[in-house]
Parts: C-alpha cells; structure tokens; sequence
C-alpha cells in the first residue's frame, strides 16, 4: 500500500510501494520464487498454461533492479516472495487499489499468477481474494451487469454465448457490439453520439473521475432519468425524470457474497409511497415501450409478476455453466439457508471450495498464466503537478454519502474531508499542519484542510474518496481524478492523480452550530451558499441528536448580508447573545434556550469551536455564563472537561477518555470493560492500540521500566 493504513500498522511486514507499482511488485516476487526453486513444476504443468511467456518476461524483474522502482528494499521484496511461497497456505486480500487502475486487469493476474506459480489455491486458507466495494458484487457479474457480459458468465464477443441467451430469450439474436461502460457512455454523452442516459442506483456527478466532463456531460444530454431512493445525490440535480426505487431494507429476492454463497432477501418493511422495486419499473416499462414499436413481443419477454420467477429465469441461464445453480430453488434457500455455487441440478449440497481438483473454468480446463508486465500510472507527476494523490476509504463513511452523510455520528472519526500528506512534503510547500490548501489536477482544483502525517510518503498525498459538491465546495473529490481506463476491465484510474498542492491564503474563518430534527433539508440548503466563499463545507455531529455544521473560509470578512441568511438558516435570531469586533472582523453570535446552546455562529475567529461544539452536543447548561460564554480562547469557561476526537463511533467513547484509562495503567482490554470502545464494529481497535503505545512510549521519559512495553 502506498500509505501506512491501520492494517498495515499491524503487518510483520509492510511493502510501502510507490502508487501504481503492483505488477513490478509481484513480477520480481515471483522472479525470487523462480531463482530459488520455491515454485510448484508439477502443478504448473498438469493444470496450467502461459508459463513460458510469462517466465522469459521475468529475466526483467530481478529484486534488486525492481526495488528502486517500487521503492521498497529488496530484502523485503525477498522475504515477501519467501513467506507466500513457503507458508503452508497463503491468502492474498486485496481491494480497489489493484481494480481501479488502468492497469488493473494486470494487477490482479499477476497476483494470481503467485498463487498458480506456488499452488497456493483450491486448498482451505489459499487462494487470491477480491475484497470488492459493493455488496453483491459477485451477483451482478452473475447475471450479466456490465456492458460486455450476458448472464451466467457469458461473455458478449462470444458468438457461441450469444446464441445460447438468444435461444432462452427466445429471440433472433443477441446485439453482438457491446454496450458503453461507465467513462465511455458519459463520453459519448458529452459528445452528443448518445442523447438519452437512464441512471439506476448509482451516483455519477460524485463517484465518476473527472467532474467537470461528467457534468457538462449530464447538462448536454437531452434527457437524463435517475432511479434513485433519495432526491438530492448529485446527480438528481441533472435528472429530468425522478424515478423513486426501494432500497435495501426494503427489497425482495438473493444476493452472492464474496465467497460464491447466495442468500436469500426478504423486505424488512414495503416501499415507501411511490418507490417500486427496480425490476418492477424496468418490467414496466419494457411493456409501456412494447406499444411504441412493431413487432415486439414483451408479455412474452417480460412476464415477471415477482423477484422469484426472474430468479428462475436466470437459474436456467446457468445450466451447464462454471457457476450451474439449477439445483436451486428459493425453498432450499428459506428451508436450509445460504448456499454456495454451483449447485447444479440434483446435488444435495454446493460446492464449497473451487479448484480443488486443478480444473478451472476455461476451454482446456487450464488456468491461464498472464504475462504481465509493468506499466506506469496513466499519469505520471510533472514539474507542474509533482504530488501523486492517492483516494481511498475512511472507516466510518461508504462510498458517496448519500445514506452515512446523513447519520451524524458517522462524522465523529472525520468530520469533514482533510488532505494527508507527509510533513517533509508540507514544509517544502510552506504548508502547516491544518492549514487550508488549493490541490490542483489538470481537470479540476479543491480547496480543503491539509494535515500532516508520517503515514504518508515524500511527494505523495492521500484523499478520502466520499465527498462530493452536496459536502464541500466545488464538484467533489472526483474534480482531481482521472478517466484513463484499462483497456479490458474498462475500470477508470481513480486512485492515482497527479497534483499541485499550494496554501490558499484565506485567514477570515467561519464556523456555524446548530440542533435541528431536519438535518437533511438544512444541508441541502447551505450546499447554495458554498459560493459565497472561497472554501465550505457542511456536515454533521452530534449522536442524540444532530447537529448540523457549515465551515467555510475566505480573504476577508464576507458581507453582512452573508452572515444574516446563513443567521436566518440557522435560527440565530435577534434574541441570541453577539460580539462584534469590526476592527477585526471577528463576529460571534449564541442561540441560548433554557440555558442550553441551541445555536453558534464563529466569525473571523473560530477558537473555542471544539469545545463550544460539544456544549452544543451534550447540551451543557451554560445559562450563568451569560456574555462570557463568546470568550473563545482553547480553554473554556466553564469547568468541563473536552473529550476530543471521537474514536469508537459503536458507543461514543473520544479520544481524551480513551487516553485516562491508558494514563492510569488500564490496556486495551481495560478500555474495552470501562468504556465499551472496541467491542461493537471493533474497526476502532486498531487505533486504540496506538493510543496505547503512544501514551506507554510518552510516560518512558519517566518511567523508565516501560522502555521495554513500548519497544
């Protein structure tokens, strides 16, 4: 991984690689493997092909020449290729940092070139493991959810499988010419070669790289329908026609997880209003089309009156297929639980674990080595962008927002999205620590806070891919991102960019607090005046209730005329207690209400926003404060002690607490008992170990009897 992740924190060993290295990586892995004679021939040859290709294009691969490119020594690239090759079995968990590349079809073979090269595979704990980003994944390739497959594994340039689903359709033929994937359709959409774009749970306008193309793309088309269970994503924004669709919690019918086991999915409650499942409107409207066009026969094509009779259909699809499910039925599902494919007709149970036997799913029933070779980022940092940006996940948020940017305490771990890079790095820019920084690519630029990390390398800078334009200003994270793609998986290079990172000189701050029982409708309204200053963002916190939260900065006090609709939205009425120092521009206003603050507006000087924050949260009554309360300063005036960051978001539990219990002697363990953190989700364990270790490490300067703890 080119950052020093949580995960990584834990390794024996960890490979910090440089963005995009993977296939030279895993080539000179594989070389070592090769040298020292830690390969298996015997398995090689009675159930693989390609190894000879593959091994002549390894004579450039070796350690020593590979570990300056990749950036990591060549020892550890030795002990890497040992380990997985010697170790009874080895499993390789990998995620969107190898698929989304435009590279990434390489990547991935040359990970499972390791695995056939050692027969680490078909053999419980063995086996290359795709750790894929959306749930049913593996379901959507099964029937054929991309613009090149047809169902049950067919492939659409396969003459042979297009017959075969003409003939199940019962229609003449199948299109043999591909659909258009995602960055291809919207560039055809921009071009006008494509006028109609029909978008189904899926949020484009802040998932897609390269914003400004996707957009304009979307404002050109002349039509553009969304199929959505939420009306103010990004993309509902260019959508002409709203279509509302259930959504999760409310569906019927299967879902694959990652280990090939289908499940059955029964709805928790029914569909609000006019939300109808997405079959059901496709169903629909194949039938409503049927009356515009001769000859179409859709009560024949589409007669589903329920999810069970599609799930029949595409049963039969796979009848003789690698993944044969035509033994199953929605009565094994409900009467004996989750199965697993193939579960062909007649057996009494799926298969468990895949290439036991060294038969594999091609024509010859040989797996495939691929003959890899390294290639660099699509785009590569110049004089002009000298960062290499690298996006990726936070713990607490998924994806584009639209369902966790609406539940408050999911905000507590990262409340707004931040910039990481390495500190070296900063002072070279003359950056700080928190500062506001303007990233810039060749397609788009953001301003956001900047923070430094020894987690990050030289030259290098980590973004959290969630935030789109309805979170901070501007078109989202995907403004920076670029729509190169690999020429196979047609999966778009999101993780890599080459940037600019420069200070932006923006010295007025402002931040604005309030409770609210309608957090949404207020969100949506700030995210129309992110345009009155150079930076915003809006989000929020709180955990009994929610507080709604607008930071923004700019190069001077914005008009008053500014600072009253953003008064208005947030009910800081002539009532609430003000300090203005116009010589400063410094602006403070309290909403207080039976002595409890309601509302905060931070004007100029936002000092005293964290604790202030938390008066707001837990609703500490500072009615005797009076005036006093808009001091500011990082020491409040009350007696109450700030709990900080929060880091176990299962059960509330900050960093300050966390922090006492380990200052007092308490472990890990000790936390868990006292304060519940790390026993819900445990994604927080992790960090608690480094809290540990920092507080253990910090108290050897006293005691020296803990060296020992802390080495």
């Amino acid at each position: 991984d080119p950052r020093r992740t949580e995960t990584a924190s834990d390794a024996d060993l960890f490979l910090q690689i440089k963005p995009g290295s993977d296939v030279a990586l895993f080539n000179a892995m594989l070389r070592v493997m090769l040298d020292e004679g830690l390969i298996n021939p015997n398995y090689i040859e009675a159930h693989t092909q390609g190894f000879a290709a593959l091994k002549e294009t390894l004579t450039n691969y070796a350690p020593a020449n590979v570990a300056e490119l990749i950036g990591v020594a060549t020892e550890d690239i030795l002990k890497a290729a040992r380990w997985f090759a010697k170790s009874p079995v080895t499993l390789s968990l990998y995620c969107q940092g190898l698929n989304q590349s435009a590279r990434g079809t390489d990547k991935n073979a040359a990970l499972i070139n390791l695995h056939l090269a050692t027969q680490q595979i078909g053999k419980p704990g063995a086996g290359p493991f795709s750790l894929t980003g959306q749930p049913n994944a593996m379901g959507g390739r099964e029937v054929g959810g991309m613009a090149n497959l047809l169902s049950a594994h067919r492939d659409l340039a396969n003459a042979e499988h297009r017959a075969e689903v003409a003939k199940l359709w019962g229609v003449g033929s199948v299109p043999a010419t591909p659909g258009k994937t995602a960055v291809e359709l919207f560039e055809s959409l921009h071009a006008g070669s494509i006028k109609c774009v029909w978008i189904a749970c899926t949020n484009p306008a802040q998932s897609m790289p390269d914003q400004a193309l996707i957009r304009e793309a979307m404002q050109r088309a002349d039509f553009v329908v969304l199929q959505e269970c939420h009306t103010d994503t990004e993309t509902a924004r260019y959508a002409d026609l709203l279509l509302p669709a259930s959504t999760w919690g409310e569906k019927d019918g299967t879902v694959t997880n990652s280990e090939r086991r289908i499940s059955r999915v029964r709805a928790a409650i029914p569909p609000p209003g006019e939300a109808r499942h997405d079959w059901q409107i496709a169903v629909d409207f194949a039938l409503l089309l049927a009356t515009k066009l001769p000859r179409a026969n859709a009560e024949k094509l589409f007669p589903y009156t329920c999810a069970e009779e599609i799930f029949n259909e595409h049963r039969e699809t796979t009848r003789g297929r690698d993944l044969d499910i035509t033994g199953l039925s929605y009565s094994i599902l409900e009467s004996r639980g989750p199965q697993h494919w193939p579960f062909p007709e007649h057996a009494q149970t799926g298969k468990i674990r895949l290439y036991e036997d060294g038969i594999f799913p091609t024509e010859n029933g040989r797996a495939k080595f691929a003959n890899t070779k390294f290639v660099p980022v699509a785009e590569a940092t110049t004089a002009k962008f000298p960062i290499s940006l690298n996006t990726g996940r936070l713990r607490d948020q998924w994806h584009g927002m639209s369902r966790t940017g609406r539940a408050a305490q999911l905000y507590a771990h990262a409340p707004e999205p931040t910039l990481t890079m390495n500190l070296q790095t900063l002072a070279a820019l003359g950056v700080g620590h928190h500062d506001l920084v303007t990233i810039t690519s060749a397609r788009g630029t953001l301003t956001i806070p900047v923070e430094a990390s020894a987690d990050i390398a030289v030259n290098e800078a980590f973004l959290p891919m969630h935030w789109g334009s309805r979170f901070v200003k501007g078109d989202g994270i995907n403004a920076l991102t670029v729509s190169a793609f690999d020429p196979i998986s047609r999966q778009p290079e999101l993780k890599h960019a080459a940037v600019s990172v420069e200070r932006a000189n923006l010295p007025w701050r402002l931040v604005v607090m309030t409770g609210t029982t309608d957090a949404n409708t207020l969100l949506a309204k700030l995210a129309l005046h992110f345009d009155d200053f150079e930076y915003a963002t809006c989000g929020l916190s709180g955990r009994d209730h929610d507080v709604v939260v607008f930071r923004a900065a700019a190069t001077k006090a914005v008009s008053q005329n500014v600072i009253d609709r953003l008064d208005a939205l947030f009910g800081i009425d002539a009532a609430a207690l003000e300090l203005v120092d116009a010589s400063t521009g410094v602006a403070r206003a309290m909403k207080v209400d039976e002595g409890k603050l309601v509302a905060m507006r931070l004007a100029g000087d936002i000092s005293g926003h964290q604790w202030l924050a938390e008066w707001l949260e837990s609703r500490v009554d500072i009615g005797a404060l009076g005036y006093r309360a808009l001091a500011g300063g990082s020491t409040p005036p009350l007696e109450t002690a700030t709990r900080g960051r929060i880091v176990c978001a299962c059960h509330n539990v900050a960093h300050n607490e966390v922090a006492a219990c380990f200052a007092a002697g308490g472990g890990v363990a000790d936390a868990q008992n006292k304060l519940k953190c790390g026993t819900g989700c445990g994604s927080c364990l992790p960090e608690l170990r480094r809290i540990e270790l920092k507080i253990r490490r910090q108290a050897t300067d006293e005691n020296p009897a803990l060296e020992e703890l802390a080495a």
